[in-house]
């Protein structure tokens, strides 16, 4: 059987959720672009260069939400849908995801942005498993912090263990592939039989290049 992992945000999409969300919510006026701008370019270029904090980085995107339940963002996350991640995925994105689910693989979205921003997003691929970083509700509200082992660099790892673990099965089981544009998962490419760098940053293409890695550009 064979397990296929897909990274999403500048793999699949042609950006970053986190970023594109902050850049949403600014051009709504819930968030203020004097304050929150600069901090988001900043989290992104720290992220890009894998020297950002995991839990500085999840819990600066996870506060967007704070103090409102998921019913209350539900329209702002559909309109968010429409109009800033389906323009930036291109058809070469889908065509692969669709070659592994008529394929007949375990097709599985791991991403580190928030499950609360990319569930709709992995629905829109046609992919049913997704593995995200989850934010933490009390009393129905988003708290602005998040839950659980962080689903990035080596918590993918350990998320996707957990996670098969759940269904009695190992990494082990699997013919397994993963398709990812960052050095942040490394530990994850590392971690299957295939590793796919896809329009890989600098460090990611110079590593997939000295281990022999399938390397892709997937046309926007």
């Amino acid at each position: 059987m064979k397990l296929t992992l897909f990274d999403l945000d500048h793999t699949l999409l042609d950006g970053d959720s986190d970023v594109l969300w902050c850049d949403f919510l600014i051009e709504q006026g819930v968030l203020d672009r004097q304050s929150l701008s600069s901090r988001n370019a900043d989290m992104e270029t720290r992220y890009k260069a894998g020297t950002v904090g995991m839990e500085e980085f999840a819990n600066f995107y996870v506060g967007t939400l704070v103090g409102r339940g998921p019913d209350d963002w539900e329209p702002m996350r559909r309109e968010f849908l429409q109009s800033m991640v389906v323009p930036r995925i291109g058809q070469a994105a889908k065509d692969l995801v669709k070659q592994h689910l008529d394929a007949g693989d375990l097709v599985v979205m791991t991403t580190a942005t928030n499950r609360f921003i990319t569930e709709l997003t992995a629905q829109y691929f046609g992919i049913a498993d997704l593995i995200a970083t989850e934010p933490q509700l009390h009393d129905g509200c988003f708290t602005g912090r998040t839950a659980g082992t962080l689903n990035m660099r080596e918590g993918k790892v350990e998320r996707l263990h957990a996670w098969l673990g759940q269904a009695k099965r190992s990494l082990a089981d699997f013919e397994s592939t993963a398709y990812s544009d960052s050095i942040n998962d490394l530990p994850l490419l590392c971690a299957v039989q295939q590793a796919v760098a896809v329009n890989p940053d600098e460090r990611l293409r110079s590593h997939a290049q000295s281990n022999g890695w399938r390397v892709i550009q997937l046309a926007r």
